[in-house]
């Protein structure tokens, strides 16, 4: 069976690699929008099944592949804070989590010719209060760029990170607990850590 990811975040699949399953990239394009009224947890398990479905057919829908699909959200005050595309968003995100503890959710799906299956994970995250010379320094970097919520917990922003409850790979983008249970779970697909016992 081919295992095929549908993303292009390099956080996604470095962490995929960290578990050593072997995939292949294939591009989806979805439309991501929230609609202000959706639970936080069904958007992302939509829109991960959304883009699995989309690369399941791009792939040709073959008997043999796999597809995973995964999407991220920060929650506040029950308000889903999309991917930071400039500086200054980035800066009004970070002062809203400032101090401040926020949810985020992360789902991933597999499909297959015979199976549709998601699973999510809600992971607690309590900001440090951080100065606006800090906010500033950050987003001057770059790195909250393209983010949800408008940080990388796996970069310069671990410093902000005061305390965190649930899956720290979910928060990067890719909850790897949930994504073993998935592939596990599929009949005939025996995944890397088992074939070497």
């Amino acid at each position: 069976m081919q295992i095929f990811l549908a993303s292009k975040s390099p956080r996604r699949a470095q962490l995929l690699q960290q578990i050593e399953i072997p995939f292949e990239i294939v591009d989806v394009e979805i439309d991501e929008h929230w609609n202000g009224r959706e639970h936080a947890g069904s958007y992302v398990e939509r829109l991960a099944m959304e883009k699995a479905k989309a690369g399941f057919i791009a792939t040709g829908g073959d008997a043999g592949s796999i597809v995973i699909g995964a999407d991220t959200a920060v929650v506040i005050n029950d308000q889903v804070l999309g991917k930071a595309e400039t500086a200054d968003q980035a800066v009004h995100m970070l002062r809203l989590l400032s101090g401040r503890m926020h949810h985020v959710y992360s789902a991933v799906a597999v499909v297959s010719q015979e199976h549709r299956r998601v699973k999510r994970s809600r992971t607690a995250v309590c900001f440090k209060t951080l100065t606006d010379g800090e906010i500033e320094t950050y987003c001057q970097s770059g790195e909250a760029l393209d983010k949800a919520g408008g940080y990388a917990i796996q970069g310069r922003a671990a410093v902000f990170i005061e305390s965190i409850q649930g899956s720290y790979t979910g928060v990067v983008g890719l909850p790897l607990f949930e994504t073993y249970q998935l592939l596990s779970s599929l009949p005939g697909y025996s995944l890397p850590a088992e074939r070497r016992q």
